[in-house]
This record gives structure tokens, sequence and C-alpha cells, in this order.
């Protein structure tokens, strides 16, 4: 029996992943590297201990830069394209429809708490979840399992009880690891990305309920 949902944030509940890559990508350009999506690939979903994108022209190749302004300049970027983003199709209803049913509902991050929080309020729906597991409450992100194990923990449930929501192959990993049943909905840029993982595919929640849910992966 289902008794949990535990969401991805980025790019899962908002895409902020798209702007990410639009935003690194076109300021790569400015210094004639193409930036492609195999590389930054490596950030998506986890940390930036593989690649760091803010670092990368500077440690691989030799371009002299200010690294801090870079970084704020990214950033600012960013923000603006963020302005018109909203919740992904379908997650809203998802969510409603989640919490009427009684279950439980986490959030499973690799984001900070501070990033995630940012948004959960600007978009409304703290309210929803009943734990947040962030890069600030592990030792080790995605694909390591540690979050969703966390969140396990935290919402008492067991793992055959709860269903992840992901978008990317290292979010996907990380939660299939955890033993949870793993549905993966890609966004405009991971959706161009290979996964690994045994896992249920959807283009968008738009048209999913809770019922679907609980009709696909309850014993």
């Amino acid at each position: 029996m289902i008794k949990a949902l535990i969401f991805d944030f980025d790019g899962t509940i908002i895409d902020t992943e798209t702007a990410w890559y639009n935003v690194f990508r076109d300021a790569y350009a400015q210094y004639g590297v193409d930036l492609s999506l195999a590389t930054y690939a490596e950030c998506l979903g986890t940390n930036l201990q593989t690649f760091n994108p803010y670092t990368y022209l500077v440690t691989h190749h030799q371009i002299q830069l200010d690294v801090e302004a870079f970084q704020t300049s990214i950033q600012q970027r960013h923000a603006q394209w963020m302005e018109t983003e909203a919740l992904r199709p379908g997650i809203l209803t998802l969510l409603q429809q989640a919490k009427e049913a009684g279950l439980q509902i986490g959030l499973a991050s690799s984001s900070s708490r501070q990033w995630i929080d940012l948004y959960v309020d600007k978009l409304g729906i703290r309210h929803y979840f009943d734990c947040f597991c962030t890069a600030d409450t592990v030792t080790n992100v995605k694909p390591d399992p540690e979050l969703y194990l966390q969140a396990l923990e935290q919402l008492g449930v067991e793992a055959y009880e709860a269903i992840a929501i992901e978008d990317s192959p290292n979010g996907a990993q990380a939660a299939v690891a955890a033993g949870l049943y793993t549905v993966v909905m890609p966004n405009e840029i991971t959706k161009q990305l290979p996964f690994n993982t045994k896992h249920n595919t959807v283009d968008t929640l738009e048209h999913c309920t809770i019922q679907d849910f609980l009709a696909c992966f309850s014993k």
C-alpha cells in the first residue's frame, strides 16, 4: 500500500534546470566555448564536485575571468529567466490530491534548504510537505540514495510504500537505489539524456491523478 510521495525539486516541481543550462551555455559562448549538454549533465540533480560550471572556463580552458563576478552574473540571469516559470503541469493537482488522500509528502533535493525555501514560498506550496531533505541534511547528495533514505525515515514509511517523482538520471538512480517506486517526468533538458534505471516514465503529470499512481504501484 502506497503511503507517501517524495518529490525531487529542481526540474521536477519547477523547471529550474533548463534555465540554468541555457544561461550557462550562452555565457560560455561569449568566450568561444561550446557547453555540451553531456558535459553540463554531470551536475544535473547533484552537486558541483564532478563538474563545476562556474569554474570550468578557468580550470579547463585557461580563460582569465573573475569567477565571483561570473557567478553573480549567471545567478542574476537565471533569476530573470525564472520570473516567468511556474509549477510544472499537474504538480499542484497531484499535491492537492495526495494531501486529500491522506498520503505523506516529502521533498528530497540535492539543492540547499535556502534555495528550496525561496521557491516553495514563492510558489505557495510549503504546507503540502511533511519533510524537507536537502543538501544541508545529508552527507551525500544524489545519485547517492541518502536523501531518499532520510526522507523515508522522517515520513515513517518503508521504501515499498513510497513513490519518488524525479526528472534526472542522477535523481532516478538515487530513488531506485533507495528501493522506491520511481516515476520520471523529464523536462526539456533531461529528456535528451540517457537513463540507466528501471523506472516508469511519463511525459507530463497533467493528466495523472493520485488514483493513477495508487493503481499502478499499490500492492
